[in-house]
């Protein structure tokens, strides 16, 4: 089959181009981005053909799907129409690849790209799986079982998925453009949950979790006392966590993992819980744990002679606070500085105080103007980052034509945040470093 994707370059489209590609389908792909992106990685490694003029003329039988970042009056989108190509729903595909192998569904608010990464270096290493994960990565292959896929509440995406198994890591108030309250979230993970042929594994310590009425067997983890799988005698080190982990009250095993976080260690009860029921050896659990490497644009890390710059996809006020978190728990001595920039203005509009909380536990915050391009600045009057910056307790705007303000800090870790692009922000300061 042949499949043209528009928005090819965002992650989630990016990473399923990847996998329609690797089950033997023809697949190329329009962006307006034209320049390089870090979601290019795996559809150059397979020579799909990315194009940005709109001037390629796809075969009648070409299936045409388009990321949502993308209107429905996008050029692209229209000149396929006028070809006489309808659109099928990015999702409508997803699923129907859900339901061809024994499907292991990640959603949450927070932690699905960790944790759906988590879980497919290990069955990847053992019984080998496809897998669909959020920051541009995916692979398949006819012959596997298993398919690990991050699962995006967004627009109610994943209800068109069919899991065998599902997690769900949390659930906050997030997409507020889609969702007309926390409550409304919960009733859509809820019929997530009923979506799921055979078990979930789900966070206890989460109260929004709690309050879905489950239709199967589940496992709840978490920190607290009162879950199925719980993380006891806890240190979190400069070289990342140590925990016990207990199934009731029977000690299962010692872990270690190179991650940075109490939650990466919930990310990583959840992948434990898993694969432990899909039978593999908790030695293999264990060994495989300690050689993870994390995905992109999570807590990436690069340094610079004294300065240690990471780069994380962090957009929402709990994805920055615990990301932050890490940092100060893996380099305690060093200044902290972040430099984030908001994306779309009714997250912005929905939780200044929260930003600007986490933002705080920085000693210095820098922010952007808003990036959106899904949402127009018109219909949000009187939002901008300015609500967010009133609330710093040390913050100040930086753009492009500024990124020397972050020269003055030494010995420092600075931390570069967002969903949206920041990827030039963040060279221009290297390029900065690397003068000096």
């Amino acid at each position: 089959m042949r499949y043209y994707c528009i928005g090819i370059k965002g992650s989630g489209m990016a990473t399923l181009a990847c996998l329609l590609h690797d089950l033997g389908n023809e697949v190329s792909g329009y962006d307006d981005i034209k320049e390089w992106k870090f979601t290019e990685e795996g559809l150059n490694d397979r020579k799909i053909e990315i194009y940005t003029e709109g001037n390629f003329i796809p075969s009648k039988d070409t299936i045409v799907t388009s990321s949502k970042a993308f209107s429905e009056n996008h050029k692209e989108i229209e000149r396929m129409k006028k070809l006489g190509l309808e659109l099928t729903a990015y999702n409508e595909i997803l699923g129907n690849l859900t339901s061809q192998f024994q499907t292991i569904s990640i959603a949450g608010t927070h932690g699905k790209t960790t944790t759906s990464s988590l879980i497919s270096h290990i069955l990847n290493s053992t019984y080998g799986c496809n897998y669909f994960i959020g920051d541009g990565t995916g692979y398949a292959k006819k012959e596997n079982d298993y398919f690990v896929i991050e699962s995006d509440e967004f627009n109610r995406h994943f209800l068109a998925y069919h899991p065998t198994y599902s997690i769900i890591t949390n659930i906050e108030l997030e997409h507020t453009e889609c969702y007309r309250d926390i409550e409304d979230i919960i009733e859509a993970f809820e019929k997530f949950a009923i979506n799921t042929k055979k078990g979930l594994i789900v966070c206890g310590d989460n109260e929004n979790i709690r309050k879905i009425k489950f239709n199967k067997k589940v496992i709840y983890y978490g920190l607290n006392e009162e879950n199925d799988i719980t993380a006891k005698n806890i240190k979190l080190t400069k070289e990342g966590s140590n925990f016990d982990v207990y199934m009731k009250e029977n000690l299962y095993g010692h872990f270690e993992v190179p991650l940075f976080g109490k939650h990466m260690i919930l990310n990583t009860l959840a992948c434990i819980a898993i694969c432990d029921k899909l039978g593999v050896s908790k030695e293999k659990i264990h060994d495989l744990l300690t050689t993870f490497k994390n995905a992109k644009r999570r807590f990436a890390e690069e340094v610079i002679d004294d300065i240690v710059i990471i780069d994380d996809y962090a957009h929402h006020p709990t994805e920055i606070k615990v990301t932050l978190e890490a940092a100060r728990q893996k380099y305690p001595e060093k200044e902290l500085v972040v430099l984030f920039k908001p994306n779309t203005y009714s997250r912005t509009a929905a939780f200044p105080k929260e930003f600007a909380n986490a933002l705080n536990m920085a000693d210095k915050a820098y922010l952007t103007e808003i990036d959106c391009n899904r949402e127009k600045k018109s219909d949000y009057p009187g939002i901008s980052s300015k609500i967010i910056l009133d609330k710093l307790e040390n913050g100040e705007m930086i753009g492009e034509d500024s990124i020397n303000k972050l020269g003055k800090h030494k010995n420092a870790v600075v931390c570069f945040m967002s969903c949206a692009s920041i990827a030039h922000l963040k060279e221009e300061y290297e390029h900065l470093l690397k003068q000096k």
